[in-house]
């Protein structure tokens, strides 16, 4: 994400990560903007890694490119990681969605509030649940 409210959106989310006092976090330099995939945050807790793209928005719905979904498992697969989708809607907790929850059918995916809901999950869901 190249704009201030992604990046601020990023260290939000690591900050959540570090004040788990048990995960690690941090932002890759560059993300989107290499040759290579990867992703916009990797975090990590005793051998679990996590591969994260995060999404911010101020509407109500949020679009993924369908190479940034693919780059983001390609980067996974090859790093032992599992692929992650993180979204925040204004005033709303962020959440996290599988890449296999969504459709990669045309060349733009488009996230709403409420498939977020539906299909994601919650920070400490993914947090104490691995």
């Amino acid at each position: 994400m190249g704009n201030p409210k992604g990046a601020n959106a990023e260290r939000q989310l690591i900050h959540l990560f570090w004040n788990t006092g048990t995960w690690t976090a941090c932002r890759v330099a560059g993300s989107g903007s290499m040759k290579y995939p990867s992703p916009d945050i990797i975090a990590n807790k005793d051998g679990i890694n996590l591969a994260i793209e995060c999404k911010a928005t101020a509407g109500n719905n949020q679009y993924l490119e369908k190479r940034e979904v693919e780059e983001l498992v390609a980067y996974a697969q090859r790093a032992g990681a599992r692929p992650i989708i993180a979204v925040r809607f204004d005033r709303k907790p962020w959440r996290f969605l599988n890449p296999d929850d969504l459709d990669l059918k045309t060349a733009s995916v488009g996230i709403n509030q409420e498939l977020a809901e539906l299909r994601g999950i919650t920070f400490e869901e993914l947090t104490k649940g691995l």
